[in-house]
Order: C-alpha cells, then sequence, then structure tokens
C-alpha cells in the first residue's frame, strides 16, 4: 500500500490484478504444505499452522507492497483497502472500480493457478483450496462483527501512520505485521481474513459459499466505519500536526489523509 501515489501507473489495475494473483497462488501454496497431511511439511494442530501461516503471509504481503510492481499500483491487493485510501482522499475516486475489479479476478485467477499447480492435493478436505472457514462454534453474526471489527481497527492503525510523513514508510512492514497477526489470532475463530479478495477466489472454485458474503460485506463495512471515525478524528486535531499533504495525490480536505 504505497502511499504516494502521484506517479500512479495508468495500467495500475493490471498491476493490482498480478499481485493478488500473486499473493493469492503463494496463500493456497503455503496451506498446501502446512496442511494437506501427506505433506512433509504437514502441521495437524490448526492453531499452530495458523502462526506459521500468518508469519509467512505477512513477510509474503510486505515484500509484494514494496516491490517494483506493487510500488507502482500501489500494493492494496485487498479492495477494503482501497475503498478506505479512497475515503482519507488518499487514492483518486476514478481508479477505485478499476482496482477492486482487479483484485477480485486476481484472486479467482490465484486460486485456480494453485489449482493447475498442484492438482487435486488442494481439494483435499483440510485445504479445500485455502478457503478461510469459521470454527464450528462461531454463529455468522459473531464472525460478521470479527471480520468488521478487525477491519476497523486495522484502518484506524493505518489512518494513524498515514497523516504522519515520519511513520509513513513503515507502513508496508505495519501491514505485513498487522495481517500476521489477524491471521494468528482470528484465524481459529472467524477465519481472520479482512480482505474479500482473499476468500473470494478459493470459496467459489472450492464451492464453499455458504458464509462467503461475510468475508465480503464485513471487511468493507470495517473499511467505511474506520475510514469515517479516522476523518472525525483527523479534523478535531490541528492541522499543523498532520504534514500528509505530500503524501496524497490531491490536496487533503480538512487535513485528512
Amino acid at each position: 500500500m504505497r502511499i504516494s501515489l502521484r506517479r500512479l501507473n495508468p495500467a495500475g489495475a493490471a498491476g493490482e490484478f498480478v499481485l493478488t494473483t500473486v499473493l493469492l497462488f503463494i496463500a493456497v501454496t503455503v496451506i498446501r504444505w502446512l496442511r494437506h497431511p501427506e505433506s512433509p511439511l504437514f502441521i495437524s494442530d490448526l492453531g499452530s499452522a495458523l502462526v506459521v501461516i500468518g508469519v509467512v503471509s505477512g513477510a509474503v504481503l510486505t515484500a509484494l507492497i514494496l516491490s517494483p510492481l506493487g510500488k507502482r499500483s500501489g500494493g492494496h491487493m485487498n479492495p477494503a483497502v482501497t475503498v478506505t485510501l479512497w475515503l482519507m482522499d488518499a487514492f483518486p475516486g476514478r481508479r477505485v472500480v478499476p482496482y477492486v475489479l482487479a483484485q477480485l479476478a486476481g484472486s479467482v485467477a490465484g486460486a485456480g493457478l494453485a489449482r493447475l499447480a498442484w492438482g487435486s492435493a488442494v481439494s483435499h478436505p483440510m485445504v479445500s483450496f485455502g478457503a478461510i472457514r469459521p470454527a464450528a462454534s462461531w454463529q455468522p453474526e459473531a464472525v460478521f462483527l470479527a471480520e468488521a471489527g478487525s477491519m476497523v481497527l486495522f484502518m484506524l492503525v493505518v489512518g494513524f501512520f498515514l497523516v504522519r510523513r515520519r511513520l509513513a514508510g513503515l507502513l508496508p512492514y505495519l501491514i505485513g505485521l498487522g495481517v500476521g497477526l489477524v491471521i494468528a489470532v482470528f484465524g481459529p475463530l472467524s477465519g481472520g481474513s479482512i480482505n474479500p479478495a482473499r476468500q473470494l477466489g478459493p470459496a467459489l472454485l472450492a464451492g464453499q459459499t455458504t458464509d462467503l458474503w461475510i468475508y465480503l460485506v464485513a471487511p468493507m463495512l470495517g473499511a467505511v466505519v474506520g475510514s469515517l471515525i479516522h476523518r472525525r478524528l483527523v479534523r478535531r486535531t490541528p492541522p499543523r500536526q498532520h504534514p500528509c499533504a505530500g503524501l496524497t495525490t490531491r490536496a487533503p480536505a480538512a487535513s485528512r489523509s
């Protein structure tokens, strides 16, 4: 999620497609090797496996954001992040729809490529294309609140760093760390997605669509709520504490990032 977007390439949506495809391919691949019973890297305990998955996912996400392609497109790879940055005046509105569509298409493409690469191994019940599933004891309402609430907190932290020039450079690492923690902590409970693109492709290809709407809607709602809270907090702070004009594509309104 590169903050300086003034040189955003016109083909940024294509970059988001490629980045999200790579992200989902790696995500499904990691789950295939860690959760398939016949894999030499198999981890039987789900909680322990999710800690490892969280660490790997966070590192991969940070690397993709910092990659040349990530620097050109902005490295969002998450429709909720794209919408949040738009609402925070850090991303042009005309690019939101192309970016979101590219990310969702990349989700399907990445999961499909993993199926081609690893064959029936990704169809095993413990892998099932890497689709996220909540704990059996968790009701849909609880899953929705967990996914939306996690996204609200996540976006507030991002917003805090976004409006502080000296901290903005740490955002790629912060995002990787945050995503890893969400997976490790909420993975065994709600599933720990906070990214519609993370779930769409795997769920569609694996046929696990019962709770798919939650993983598509809840992060987006959390992003909107987090953005609104961020705007309210920033407006209450003297503008001199937020030298963010050089970090956005246009001059911030009312000191918004």
